[in-house]
């Protein structure tokens, strides 16, 4: 499998990483199953946080006898330097390890004050100087913050969504860490589900050659997929391009990326499927979403207390309480004439 640079870290990375959120949704023996295959395929890269529950635990379980032969990145959604090393010792417990390859900052809203002695930053460099990480790196979905901290100097990696609905502002950190020699992880390949045709997508970011993407896998299904798409890479061709157009139109504008940077909702609200739904229901299958449970689950949004929880963690700005509501009303009416037909 063809592997490349990091940036500056001078790590060699398979084009296409494994990303391992969705693990967390599946049991041990079936991610240890998924993760095996992924590592005797020859991905080499795993990707994981703090925050998604067993997810480090599960890779600790499944790839522990192969550590040296695997780079893995973590994340810590910490506010201060004491917190960061808390995280990073439970995240070494889970992942099995000593150390980690990336140890990276969790979509912070602001770029943390390296001068601050107490901050994230300072916890980075601590952990660095211990020997518990090699290289230090920070995720986000603000453009700007990207943009900064590919600019500042402070960090080996950059994790931010890119795909082929990227707008062109997204897309100009690819040239930025390009000329500052810093690794760039795309997260969000398939915009969370809404790109139906992988081969699209793999061919979109596969043009760059400094662009890692960490495809996130739930399914064996899914990484047959990838494994494929990285024996036989598709050319970006005419008829992708077709493919990418037809995406853009039919997706352009404001829309729920499914970062799930809005939960918990305390209204039970799902929020990154419920706000998205009306695209859902026209690129996915959409017999899942017209059964019982899925129905009660949407009228969930009925129960909004208008807390502003949702809004207020939205990187991309979205109204989301009046998007669920808009959401739950195209969704009732999909719902009533397809129903029982």
């Amino acid at each position: 499998m063809d592997k490349i640079k990091l940036g500056r870290t001078n790590l060699m990375v398979t084009r296409s990483g494994f990303g391992a959120l969705p693990v967390q949704r599946v049991s041990f023996e079936e991610a240890k199953k998924i993760l095996r295959k992924a590592y005797d395929n020859g991905i080499n890269f795993f990707d994981t946080a703090r925050a998604y529950s067993d997810s480090e635990e599960k890779i600790g379980y499944s790839l522990a006898d192969v550590r040296n032969e695997i780079i893995i990145a973590t994340k810590s959604h910490a506010n201060d330097r004491k917190t960061l090393l808390e995280h990073l010792q439970i995240s070494l417990k889970n992942l099995k390890t000593d150390y980690v390859d990336i140890l990276q900052l969790h979509n912070p809203d602001i770029l943390p004050n390296p001068e601050d002695p107490e901050g994230l930053y300072a916890g980075l460099l601590e952990a660095k100087k211990r020997g518990l990480v090699r290289f230090i790196g920070i995720t986000n979905h603000k453009i700007k913050n990207a943009m900064d901290a590919a600019s500042s100097g402070l960090y080996d990696t950059i994790q931010f969504p890119l795909s082929s609905l990227s707008a062109d502002i997204d897309l100009s950190l690819i040239k930025e860490c390009s000329e500052r020699n810093v690794g760039l992880i795309a997260m969000k390949a398939l915009s969370g589900g809404l790109i139906t045709n992988a081969a699209s997508a793999f061919s979109f970011l596969r043009q760059f050659d400094n662009v890692v993407p960490i495809w996130g896998i739930q399914r064996e299904t899914e990484l047959d997929e990838f494994i494929s798409l990285e024996k036989n890479p598709p050319p970006l061709d005419e008829s992708m391009w077709s493919i990418i157009n037809k995406d853009r139109t039919e997706l352009s504008g404001d829309f729920c990326r499914a970062c799930g940077y809005c939960l918990p909702c305390p209204a039970g609200i799902e929020i990154p499927t419920s706000a998205r739904i009306s695209l859902l229901l026209k690129r996915a299958p959409y017999q899942g979403f017209l059964e019982d449970s899925f129905n009660e689950k949407m009228k969930l949004i009925n129960n909004c207390i208008e807390c502003g929880h949702c809004k207020n963690h939205c990187p991309y700005k979205l109204d989301t309480p009046n998007l669920l509501k808009r959401e739950l009303k195209n969704y009732n009416e999909f719902y009533a004439k397809h129903k029982n037909t």
